[in-house]
């Protein structure tokens, strides 16, 4: 028998989701809505979806699923406009925002005219957005949370997610706001305090310039993550605003801790500071010993020490081309103070980086470090 799901919203996520869902081995109709026809037009050409609806309503009055993937506040206003909407009467609704309580919020009304609502947020991202970036395995690996509405059954759970099962993501089952709570510590608040050591860094250069070469090595890689959508970002800063300024209060508090330890000039409880921060650092679950992607995105780097002769770096990426092994980017770092190796490739997947480690290691004599 076949699935209907209608999918509300085209980009990375809807699109991906899309291609996901299709190559499971269940029979998925999918039906998508974005208000980019163009974007639409191009997930039907290339196969990502099954039919262009003409409206957000039309796409889901006969679906099984509902998944909108869109912007928060998008998702919201939409699910407004579902109120009035003649949807199926086991139709299962979702989301795929990266903050769950505004979403819940609204679900309460969907719920009170006796639809079902489960809160999803995949974990996962890429370099790139838009339906041209979308790909099927986008989620593998990665946490795909699910938080139910009162009134969704333990059925209708386990239903949604084995419809998702195709994605290889890793479902788990969490309240929206240990969700909201969780991805602000780590996640939402790390965006803040990338983006905020950008700013100094930017005041620092109006007094001495050359802080910005030495900025290109560590300093870069630690704040990769204020290059993010400045759009999206404000979005989740205003949706997640109880949770992040719980957050920054804490963050103040142990900011006035190691002041005082700085002040005090203590050596020994300077040693634990760093100490207790390595060791704890260091037992993290990490993705190249098959742990899942997080929920703060990053590219996967290794760090490969090579000398500087000319040709070298075109040897190595031939030699990665040649095994098919895609990169996502690369450079050299200059400034080389903490940092392993001159030359850093990021990878799109933690396999992609394990599959090119092994095939430089064995076809080259470069030292190589993951971080």
């Amino acid at each position: 028998m076949t699935e209907n799901v209608a999918i509300i919203g085209l980009g990375l996520i809807g699109g991906s989701l899309a291609l996901a869902l299709k190559r499971g081995e269940r029979q998925i109709h999918i039906t998508g809505f974005d208000r980019s026809y163009a974007t639409a037009d191009e997930a039907y050409r290339r196969g990502i979806i099954d039919t262009i609806a003409p409206s957000a309503k039309s796409a889901c009055e006969k679906a099984d699923y509902i998944i909108f993937a869109t912007p928060v506040n998008t998702t919201i206003a939409l699910m407004e406009e579902a109120m009035e909407w003649t949807l199926k009467e086991n139709v299962i609704l979702s989301d795929t925002g990266s903050t769950k309580s505004p979403i819940m919020q609204a679900a309460e009304r969907l719920e009170s005219k006796g639809l079902t609502f489960i809160g999803g947020h995949p974990m996962a991202g890429s370099h790139k957005s838009g339906i041209a970036a979308a790909k099927a395995h986008l989620f593998e690996n990665a946490y795909y949370v699910l938080t139910p509405g009162e009134r969704a059954s333990a059925e209708q759970i386990e239903k949604l997610s084995t419809l998702l099962k195709s994605s290889k993501g890793k479902i788990v089952i969490l309240d929206a706001q240990d969700h909201d709570r969780m991805t602000a510590i780590v996640s939402h608040f790390p965006h803040i305090i990338a983006s905020s050591l950008v700013g100094m860094l930017a005041d620092q250069e109006k007094q001495q310039p050359f802080v910005k070469k030495l900025a290109a090595g560590g300093f870069r890689d630690l704040t990769r993550i204020a290059s993010a959508d400045p759009t999206m970002w404000r979005d989740i800063t205003i949706q997640n605003r109880e949770e992040l300024l719980g957050q920054l209060d804490s963050w103040l508090q142990e900011m006035h801790s190691i002041r005082s330890m700085i002040v005090e000039n203590d050596p020994e409880r300077i040693y634990d500071f760093f100490s207790d921060a390595k060791e704890y650092r260091d037992r993290l679950p990490s993705t190249s010993e098959g742990a899942a992607q997080g929920a703060l995105y990053m590219t996967f780097d290794l760090h490969i020490d090579i000398p500087d002769t000319p040709g070298i770096i075109s040897e190595i990426t031939k030699i990665l081309a040649d095994e098919q092994i895609s990169i996502t980017n690369i450079r050299i770092v200059e400034t080389r103070t903490d940092v392993y190796g001159i030359l850093v490739i990021s990878f799109q997947t933690a396999e992609d980086r394990k599959a090119a480690r092994a095939i430089l290691a064995k076809k080259t004599d470069y030292s190589m470090h993951i971080l």
